[in-house]
């Protein structure tokens, strides 16, 4: 993967987001990208964050939203997602300050989605490897993406992966196989919290940390 974080640069990314998210839900404002940001970090880029509540003793979703494609720099796209991931995201509702330190932050940096090229839809599973790629499922104006850490959080093989991602495009489980539907993969570096406000680790798909 030609993009890399460092450690330092993980931390400022989460600190930043939740900074987004607190400061946007006591005043409404939207926070302005820092002076100290490094160059490498206004580079576009995909990405989504994350919100995962703590508050019964497991993680929860409660919220993710972001960019897919690398359209915006990324730590403008790290702010704009954080916030909207808090108050945007149509399955649930809005956090509130009072959650802030109930929840954790997880941000996922893309590579650009790549096209998978096959000559029969049923090779898909075998060109798609769970806890490594991401998907994406275009057909139309039907569009879903689910991360790669999904599939390995419900335990799905290649086909189930291809399909609940149909599903979450608004197609029928099999509309990876119907001609005209695209599939694309991509691959994350995943930056998340270990606990509320606590340490942060860089971690691949499967949540092994990765050494730095």
């Amino acid at each position: 993967m030609p993009f890399q974080l460092n450690p330092e640069e993980a931390k400022f990314l989460i600190q930043l987001a939740r900074k987004a998210v607190e400061e946007y839900l006591k005043t409404g404002k939207c926070i302005g990208v820092p002076e100290n940001t490094s160059e490498k970090l206004l580079q576009n880029s995909g990405v989504f964050v994350t919100i995962n509540s703590t508050k019964n003793g497991e993680k929860e979703l409660r919220g993710c939203i972001g960019y897919p494609y690398p359209t915006n720099p990324l730590i403008e796209a790290v702010i704009d997602s954080a916030i909207n991931s808090a108050t945007q995201d149509p399955r649930f509702y809005p956090l509130s300050l009072s959650e802030l330190n109930e929840v954790v932050f997880e941000i996922s940096v893309l590579t650009p989605p790549q096209i998978i090229e096959v000559k029969n839809p049923t090779e898909y599973p075998s060109k798609i490897k769970v806890g490594e790629d991401g998907l994406i499922v275009e057909k139309g104006i039907f569009k879903g993406l689910l991360l790669p850490q999904v599939p390995v959080e419900w335990m799905w093989d290649e086909e189930e992966f291809l399909c609940q991602c149909c599903t979450k495009a608004g197609l029928s489980m099999d509309g990876w196989l119907i001609k005209g539907t695209k599939i694309y993969k991509f691959q994350c570096i995943i930056v998340r919290e270990i606990s509320p406000r606590g340490e942060v680790e860089m971690v691949d798909a499967l949540g092994k940390p990765i050494a730095t």
